[in-house]
Parts: C-alpha cells; sequence; structure tokens
C-alpha cells in the first residue's frame, strides 16, 4: 500500500470511508511530508499543524456520528487569495499583510460542507498578478514553477496535499500545473462562485485548482459548483453528475488547433504534441484539425488591456496610499490600467465579444478542442513565471480547460497536453480528458 501522502483525493476518500484510513492519519502523514519538503520548496505561507490534526480529529469523529461527505478528511491547500475565516489572507503582499477575514470564501465554505479540511495556505504570485514568488520547482530548481498558482501545484505535485485550489486569469492554474506534472482544471467563467476571493479582474477571474488525476478534479468540481447570489457571474445552471460523466468515458472527437500554437511552441513541443495526438487516434479518437478565427490576432492583447484596467479599478484606493508597497510588476500593470482609456478598453471589449462568440462556435463541432498546454516545458528563467499565452484566451473566451501531463521533455521537465470544452459543457470535458487520461496512461512524480 503506498503511503498516505501518496494518495489521490478518490483513493483516500475511499479509503477513509471503509474505515482503513484515518482522517488523522492522512493529515499526520501529509504533514510529515511538509516538514520533509517545505524548506527548500516554499509552497507554503501559512499552515498550523496543531489546528490541522484538530480539525482531522473533529471530522473523524464527526462521521462516526454519521455525519459524512463525499471529501471527509481530505486535506486541500488553500491558495492565500481565498479567504478563510481567521487565517491570514496576505496575497502574499505587504499590502495585506495584516488582513485576516471574518469569512470563509464560497469554494472553501462548499469544501467544508463537503466533509474537506483545509491544510494551509498555499504561496501565490502578489495578488496572483504578475512577480514570480519564491516556490520552487521540484522537477528542477533552476526552472520557474509557473505562476500565479505556484505554491498549490508544487505541493500537489510533491505529495504535501492531494488537491489544492488556484486561480486563473490568464494562465494561472493550467501553466503552472504543465510545468508541475499534474492535472490542472478551470471550469466555465461562473460555474464556481468567486465570492471571497481576492479578485484581479472581475470579468476574467475563474477559480480552479490542480489534482493528481481527472477523478480528483470532477470530484472538487461537484462539490463546489453551483449559482451563489453573493457572485453575480455564478448563474442558476444545473449541476450534472460530473463523477458519472467520468465513470463511464467514450472516445471523443477531438478538433486538434496548431494554428498560432505550433507557430509559438518549441520544436520538441510540436514533436510530442503530435505523438500524444496519434497516440490518441490509434486508441479510437475521431481527430480534425481546427483552424482559429480571425478575432484571434488581437485576443491576447485585449485581454492585457482588459486585465489592467479592471484590476487597477480594484487595487486603485490601496495604490494610491502605497504603491511601493507593490512589486514592480503588478505595479506598472496598475498604472497601465490607470492610463488607458475608456475608449481603449471598449474596443478592446468590443472585440473580445466577437472573439467569445467565435471560440464558442468553433468547439461546437467537436467534444473537445486540444493544443499544447504550453509553449516550452519550463524553462530556467525566475524572473517570470512563464508564457501565458497557451491559456489565455481559453480564460478569456470563458471555455472550460484542463492540462494533462504528457510527458517528459529531453531536459526531464514535464510537457502536457491543454483540453478545452464548451461553456458549461465540463461533464463532457472531463469526460473526454479522463478517456485521454486511460489512453495516454501517464502519471508523473517530481525527484524528491
Amino acid at each position: 500500500m503506498p503511503q498516505p501522502y501518496q494518495l489521490t483525493v478518490t483513493e483516500a476518500a475511499n479509503l477513509i470511508r471503509i474505515r482503513e484510513l484515518s482522517p488523522v492519519e492522512l493529515a499526520a502523514s501529509l504533514l510529515d511530508r511538509i516538514e520533509a519538503l517545505e524548506p527548500a520548496l516554499k509552497a507554503w505561507v501559512y499552515l498550523d499543524r496543531d489546528t490541522v490534526l484538530t480539525d482531522a480529529a473533529a471530522i473523524e469523529r464527526e462521521m462516526a456520528a454519521g455525519n459524512a461527505g463525499p471529501l471527509s478528511g481530505i486535506p486541500i491547500g488553500v491558495k492565500d487569495i481565498y479567504y478563510t475565516a481567521g487565517i491570514p489572507t496576505t496575497a502574499c503582499s505587504r499590502v495585506y499583510a495584516d488582513f485576516v477575514p471574518e469569512y470563509d470564501a464560497a469554494p472553501v465554505t462548499l469544501l467544508k460542507q463537503a466533509g474537506a479540511l483545509m491544510l494551509g495556505k498555499t504561496v501565490t504570485t502578489e495578488f496572483a498578478c504578475m512577480d514570480p514568488s519564491p516556490a520552487v520547482n521540484p522537477w528542477n530548481p533552476a526552472h520557474t514553477p509557473g505562476g500565479s498558482s505556484s505554491g498549490s501545484a508544487v505541493a500537489v505535485a510533491t505529495g504535501m496535499c492531494p488537491a489544492a485550489l488556484g486561480s486563473q486569469t490568464v494562465g494561472s492554474v493550467l501553466r503552472p500545473a504543465s510545468y508541475n506534472g499534474v492535472v490542472g482544471f478551470k471550469p466555465s467563467y461562473g460555474r464556481v462562485s468567486r465570492y471571497g476571493v481576492i479578485p484581479v479582474s472581475w470579468s476574467l477571474d475563474t477559480m480552479g485548482w490542480m489534482t493528481r488525476t481527472v477523478e480528483d478534479a470532477a470530484l472538487l468540481l461537484q462539490a463546489m459548483a453551483g449559482p451563489d447570489d453573493n457572485d453575480p457571474v455564478a448563474p442558476d445552471v444545473p449541476v450534472p453528475d460530473y463523477l458519472a460523466a467520468v465513470a463511464a468515458p467514450v472516445s471523443p472527437r477531438i478538433g486538434v488547433i496548431r494554428q498560432f500554437f505550433y507557430d509559438h511552441a518549441d520544436e520538441e513541443t510540436r514533436r510530442h504534441t503530435d505523438a500524444m495526438v496519434e497516440k490518441l487516434a490509434e486508441s479510437g479518437a475521431e481527430v480534425e484539425e481546427l483552424p482559429l478565427p480571425p478575432s484571434m490576432d488581437t485576443a491576447i492583447e485585449d485581454q492585457q488591456v482588459v486585465m489592467a484596467v479592471e484590476g487597477s479599478a480594484f487595487h486603485e484606493p490601496m495604490y494610491r496610499r502605497q504603491a511601493m508597497d507593490y512589486q514592480p510588476g503588478i505595479r506598472a500593470m496598475i498604472q497601465r490600467g490607470l492610463d488607458t482609456d475608456a475608449v481603449t478598453y471598449s474596443r478592446a471589449m468590443e472585440r473580445r465579444r466577437e472573439f467569445i462568440t467565435d471560440m464558442h462556435r468553433l468547439v461546437a463541432g467537436v467534444d473537445i478542442m486540444l493544443t499544447p498546454s504550453t509553449p516550452t516545458p519550463s524553462l530556467p528563467d525566475l524572473t517570470n513565471t512563464g508564457n501565458t499565452m497557451f491559456q489565455g484566451p481559453w480564460t478569456s473566451c470563458g471555455l472550460p480547460a484542463i492540462t494533462l501531463p504528457s510527458g517528459l521533455a529531453e531536459s526531464g521537465l514535464p510537457l502536457g497536453l491543454q483540453l478545452v470544452g464548451p461553456w458549461f459543457g465540463e461533464a463532457g470535458l472531463l469526460s473526454a480528458a479522463r478517456w485521454c487520461e486511460q489512453a495516454l496512461n501517464v502519471r508523473l512524480s517530481p525527484p524528491v
């Protein structure tokens, strides 16, 4: 039997349910793993061992009394932009250094209601934006772990927790997930409430998470999906049975997008992606190539304009008081937003609206779309968090996306495939992703 810290969410939940593993045993195993790795990897900004073990014991008593949920006893890392009642939520910034929320963010509340245990707060880039965090890539410390959800990706990849919350405004879930060799999932814009999460951009911010399997990603979505009166972009749309969707996957129709993505990918990434597509076709997938609409030409720049303007709207009061407490990258983004005129923002939003319509039409012809997850494996550059251009378009148009680990580059660093589904089509996307996961049969573990 593997060590408890090596278990996936689903494996651990099943063992806890049949009482072959206790929540306290699982929490203790993860805490020991963190103590062994954390001084080097810097994935956590807040952790209280005594509180975690006390909470795990309380969950154990609740289960003994017959009160169990689908995630009972499962410890989950929480990116440090999610409000956690009575626990600092600093966004890894001097600006929020003393902020302690009085309530939990909506996703945290829902996970707790499903029985999950909040393990601790994971490191993020400052306010989930530009400047790199101190977290270390466990595959090679000279390479970026990605961002902004860097601590969450590192923690899941190294067995410090089986799942961790992130967020994506451009590429902050799927990119670090791919760089660290784990599954990263971003649902449709509005599928999961953002209430109680420190914002970057109101029209782009999307909740997401890292796990080690597609089934685990579906299990977390089942707990968190749904409307919320506190979040005006979380509509009252029915929540399907995501676990049933991944239980019996069938071979999907895959639309491969090489245009733009292959133009910006290195040769190794192109060869690897083609080899994986061929493997999926040989396993029974129906594969065709899809062309991108002309609106793609301005999509990335328009997204950057929107993010800067909407980000500056949130930060402006604090920025006016304490600009120099911000790191250089986010400071430049806020200033760009403040300097952008209303006409420029309006035109960017108008072009983005056209792009959204075009991409919704494009995905309607297949079950999923497929691209490389990133242009290259993680590069040896610690001055930034990597290139966001492969994930950003899907965040901008609101479509759900997932990255699957698909192998190792010659450098020994992870590579991934990015799959995209229709808006609020998470059930189909997760089903197709589970089928691809089984066909590829890749499970990566860093050398730590």
